[in-house]
């Protein structure tokens, strides 16, 4: 685990995140696909050891998490459990705001049954869960 940094698009709102696991997994759940236009690829870090400089906006976005971005470009911030239980804690970065992207590993997908055909990554043993095993799992109340 390393210390990494990033930033939005027009670098408005920056972070620092400490002990940043070097896997990253894919969510292909319609609400994740509306918000960054593709599969969410994220890496999942403890919210308390990310630092973060700049305005944010956030909204929740289900029962269950919230979602948040840059209020000056738009740029998707982060998206986080606010329900207690298994992922309670953690703050998922979208991959692509880190400055530095090597080193990532795929580990997991999830809502895979939902994965649109046209989407390939590359078997390297990850862990795939249906929308069903993610609400059976994390306790999701409606599957979303």
């Amino acid at each position: 685990m390393a210390e990494k940094t990033g930033r939005c698009m027009c670098g408005a709102v920056s972070f620092v995140a400490q002990n940043v696991p070097t896997n990253f997994g894919a969510c292909h759940c319609e609400m994740c696909r509306r918000w960054t236009g593709s599969a969410l690829l994220e890496v999942s870090v403890s919210s308390k050891s990310i630092t973060w400089q700049g305005e944010i906006a956030k909204r929740q976005s289900s029962e269950w998490a919230e979602r948040a971005w840059c209020p000056a470009c738009g740029t998707g911030l982060y998206y986080r459990v606010t329900k207690e239980g298994e992922w309670y804690g953690s703050t998922d970065i979208p991959l692509g705001l880190f400055d530095d992207l090597h080193g990532f590993e795929l580990s997991h997908e999830i809502f895979i049954d939902h994965k649109p055909d046209s989407f390939a990554y590359a078997e390297v043993g990850q862990r795939k869960l249906t929308r069903q095993e993610c609400v059976e799992k994390f306790g999701l109340l409606d599957g979303k």
